[in-house]
């Protein structure tokens, strides 16, 4: 089996546990940070004492979770469609954020349906998308050349097994 099939095993079970863990933090009754703000604002003042830049602040840290949160939706797709349906990765990130900003809107008071998270969330998937799509680029590629050397030294490789 090869690297790449592997991968694409290990991912399925990987994609139920990460969209089980989506799906609970999404719909968390609550924001899933409301506890937080204390030892955030903690955090904050402590970094700007240190010269920490002024940009840095809770809207850049919440931004930057989503988008660090949907960063495995882009890459799950890809290594499970492939390459030539990148795409994929993309739509998938934009209608599973969609879905969750309405499902928040509609049914939890306490939760916030923003278009700033659906920008965030698919720029998650987008460089998720990238990010599978290069490293699927680079794992053929190595395949390839193994595949070429083993024809060139008789038939044995990594790849095929021993005759």
């Amino acid at each position: 089996m090869t690297a790449v099939r592997r991968l694409r095993r290990v991912t399925v079970g990987a994609t139920f546990v990460y969209f089980a863990a989506l799906v609970a933090i999404a719909f968390w009754p609550v924001p899933v940070d409301q506890n937080a703000g204390d030892l955030l604002y903690r955090m904050f003042a402590w970094l700007y004492r240190h010269d920490a830049p002024r940009w840095l602040d809770y809207d850049f840290l919440e931004f930057s979770a989503n988008v660090i949160l949907f960063i495995p939706v882009g890459l799950f797709v890809v290594v499970l469609a492939g390459t030539r349906r990148w795409w994929l990765g993309i739509l998938a990130g934009f209608v599973t954020t969609c879905a969750i900003e309405a499902g928040q809107m509609m049914f939890l008071p306490s939760r916030f349906a923003t278009m700033e998270d659906v920008i965030a969330n698919t720029s998650g998937a987008v460089l998720g998308t990238v990010l599978a799509t290069v490293a699927l680029a680079i794992a053929h590629s190595h395949e390839r050349r193994a595949r070429a050397r083993a024809r060139l030294s008789g038939g044995r490789s990594r790849l095929s097994p021993r005759a």
